[in-house]
């Protein structure tokens, strides 16, 4: 792997950690933004304005105060947990929230700002964004392979009982029969027993006794 495709995959991976979900989309900050385009915020910002037309609700939205805190908060979490610190939104201004964009805005971005390393960078926002896409595809997929595994193991489980069910009412059906034929056996012992006593018994002789 070149050096040059090595740089482009760590910058790909910086940019996947600042890609946020908002409002079920994928979207980056425009403070992020500005620090990957090699501008300042209020320079970003000023060219959104003057281009505002080119920025429709799907391309970009402005956070709320909560969204703002949410992020803020995610952030301070993602900084601890790891030694890779993004972009600090401690400099900005807790009652004014940060533009959000979408990856259509931030191509959108690139071509307002008239810069020729905004442009190349915007390539690796586009790239980090169809990174970011095949990483949840992947989840998902890894997701459906656990609930079919888990659905089948279910399955196995529920066969497993029934066989269990089913050999537990052939021991009670087998058990009934060995006890009926146990008493069967019985009775027919009776019986040879009183057919033994009976010939051992002497016969009484049938006529008339004679004297000897």
């Amino acid at each position: 792997m070149s050096s040059e495709i090595q740089v482009q995959s760590a910058n790909i991976e910086n940019i996947k950690d600042v890609i946020y979900e908002i409002r079920g989309q994928k979207v980056m900050l425009d403070y992020d933004l500005a620090s990957i385009y090699g501008v300042k915020t209020g320079s970003l910002n000023q060219a959104v304005k003057r281009n505002i037309d080119r920025f429709p609700s799907d391309f970009m939205f402005k956070l709320t105060e909560r969204e703002w805190m949410e992020i803020e908060r995610n952030i301070q979490i993602s900084n601890m947990q790891s030694q890779n610190v993004t972009a600090s939104p401690n400099r900005r201004n807790k009652s004014n929230p940060p533009y959000a964009f979408t990856e259509h805005g931030a191509v959108m971005l690139a071509s307002v700002l008239h810069s020729p390393s905004a442009v190349q960078m915007s390539v690796m926002v586009t790239r980090a964004f169809i990174a970011m896409r095949k990483a949840i595809i992947s989840m998902l997929s890894v997701d459906l392979k656990v609930e079919q595994l888990s659905h089948k193991v279910d399955q196995l489980n529920a066969y497993v009982e029934e066989i269990l069910h089913d050999q537990n009412d052939f021991n009670e059906q087998q058990e009934q029969t060995n006890m009926e034929i146990a008493i069967q056996i019985e009775a027919i012992n009776d019986a040879l027993d009183q057919l033994r006593d009976t010939k051992a018994q002497p016969r009484r002789r049938i006529g008339y006794k004679t004297e000897e």
